[in-house]
């Protein structure tokens, strides 16, 4: 017999940490993109570990980068929080 495959489609709030929640939510209020530095001081956190959590958040398609070292929330974020 054959392993059973396992999907790995993501992007339901119960697999967003409270971290990634924490970034959807500051930027989900902010109108204007934010930077790494102001999303870290907004959320209170390591400016490090909000800049690894924004490019996982990227990849899954939850915020967008419009400009250079500049996030937003996608529409799928704002789904999410």
């Amino acid at each position: 017999m054959g392993c059973a495959k396992r999907s790995k489609k993501s992007s339901s709030s119960s697999e967003l940490d409270d971290l990634s929640v924490k970034i959807l939510k500051a930027l989900k209020e902010e109108k204007d993109p934010l930077g790494c530095g102001d999303i870290a001081k907004k959320i209170n956190e390591n400016v490090r570990r909000v800049m690894g959590k924004l490019r996982s958040l990227k990849n899954k398609g939850l915020v967008e980068q419009p400009v250079k070292g500049k996030y937003v929330i996608s529409e799928a974020g704002k789904k999410m929080v």
